[in-house]
């Protein structure tokens, strides 16, 4: 892929050529790589390293897409927006800025990033074995950040697991070490992406230690790894497998409660029940417009608002008003983010109980489904959880709760279109939606992005989205 396999690493000293295209790498830069990973010095630079590619593109598109494409946000369409042809469904492969480009060519480094690191990592455990301990929990974390890049690009550039019976359908390259010039590196089948992601999974839980509660959430962890199986899992309709994790998750990091929910979002904190977040500065300025939810343009649509207003006493309606910079899910308008840090969540013990409810609630374990979400209503709603109480008593009925409480709890958190999509609903949006298109029926080949069109013209072994011809 030789798009793809031009970014070779993030550190200064490995130089790109200025030139048109990204086929072109630097010898000097290419022939400096095993110098740098000749020792546990250079993997200690390179893994938070490979943590700033991620929150690239985390920070820019990645988390915006889902959100924009979806029924919950208003967007405003005058002037320049980097995301409006996603928000009216007519992305085109040309586009290098938008989530098109964005997305793909920022993952990519990223992911020849942490394959570097997994590349080289075993030369330097057997050349100085008293660096085995911490080299061990380096790869851990490398493949951590594999198995979730790979995971994040197959849901963008491709359609859900059960699209297909047996998600043969095709899927994004899996990427295990940097191409060479002669490559012209094939997508895989979404089924055997997922594999992937699974073993690399399993691999990072191995390699990690028996401790959950004590780690930073800024760096890969055995609790980081349980979230993100359980939710992989619920992907792959693993009802079973999506319960297990979710619950080890669960026992991993309790939910934040009252204010230190809230200071979650508005603050930069490591003491939440965050299971994996990431943290840096924004670079897409643009993000403040999309995220915030008191803006006069309303950001935020009727129909999210709707579900907020039903219970007066949700404590997420704090989220709306306050004006306090931290997380990005709630910004205020017009501030500058320039020389701020913020924390992007990607993994957090309140998905994990919406995961079990709606993975037991499949295997018609309705009962516990509904405990599950009176858990966080009682939190949201600052009731105990005796005097919640949930009518829903049907197997159908419960799907269509738990739907309403993910569109509410991971609002403008990156879910929504793939909620959508893997439950195989339509997207359809409010009658007075600032976009062009107010619905997109499932299925349907603009629920995922073009490839880029510079990936199409290097790389031969490359075949396009349906639709994006």
């Amino acid at each position: 892929m030789k798009y793809i396999k031009t970014y070779l690493a993030i550190f200064s000293f490995i130089l790109l050529n200025n030139c048109d295209s990204f086929l072109e790498v630097d010898p000097i830069g290419r022939s400096t790589i095993p110098v740098f990973f000749s020792d546990i010095e250079g993997f200690r630079a390179a893994l938070p390293g490979a943590y700033s590619t991620v929150y690239t593109y985390y920070g820019e598109e990645f988390v915006l897409y889902p959100d924009v494409a979806a029924d919950m946000l208003q967007v405003n369409t005058v002037g320049e927006n980097s995301m409006i042809s996603q928000y009216n469904y007519i992305s085109n492969p040309d586009e290098e800025i938008t989530a098109v480009g964005g997305i793909w060519t920022d993952a990519f480094e990223a992911l020849v990033n942490v394959n570097n690191i997994l590349e080289y990592a075993p030369a330097v455990i057997a050349d100085y074995p008293e660096t085995e301990e911490e080299m061990t929990t380096i790869k851990a974390n490398a493949l951590f950040l594999r198995a979730l890049i790979h995971f994040d690009l197959v849901r963008v550039y491709a359609q859900p697991y059960n699209y297909t019976d047996d998600a043969s359908h095709i899927g994004i390259p899996v990427l295990l070490k940097t191409p060479s010039s002669d490559d012209n590196v094939a997508r895989n089948t979404v089924s055997e992406v997922y594999t992937q992601v699974i073993k690399d999974l399993k691999d990072s839980e191995l390699l990690f230690g028996t401790e959950t509660n004590t780690e930073s959430s800024y760096y890969a962890s055995k609790k980081a790894v349980y979230g993100l199986l359980a939710r992989v899992y619920l992907y792959m309709e693993n009802w079973t497998e999506a319960i297990n994790y979710a619950t080890l998750a669960i026992n991993s990091t309790p939910l934040s409660e009252g204010q230190d929910y809230l200071d979650m979002f508005l603050d930069i904190e490591d003491n939440d029940e965050s299971l994996f977040k990431l943290n840096g500065k924004l670079k897409n300025p643009s993000i403040i417009d999309f995220y915030n939810l008191q803006s006069p343009n309303g950001y935020a649509s009727d129909k999210l608002m709707t579900l907020f207003n039903e219970e007066p006493n949700d404590m997420r309606l704090q989220l709306i008003d306050n004006t306090t910079l931290g997380t990005i899910k709630f910004l205020k308008n017009n501030v500058d983010i320039s020389e701020r840090y913020y924390d992007i969540i990607v993994l957090r013990t309140s998905e994990m109980y919406l995961i079990r409810a709606e993975a037991n609630n499949n295997l018609n374990n309705i009962e516990a489904a509904i405990s599950d979400i009176k858990t966080l209503q009682a939190r949201n709603y600052q009731k105990e959880e005796a005097d919640i109480t949930i009518s829903e008593n049907t197997k159908e009925a419960v799907a269509i709760l738990i739907d309403k409480e993910r569109s509410k709890e991971l609002s403008f958190e990156g879910h929504r279109l793939y909620d959508l999509t893997r439950t195989k609903q339509d997207m359809i949006r409010d009658e007075n939606t600032t976009s062009s298109v107010q619905q997109v029926l499932y299925p349907n080949s603009l629920f995922v992005l073009p490839i880029p069109q510079k990936e199409m013209d290097v790389n031969t072994g490359m075949i396009q989205n349906e639709d994006y011809y």
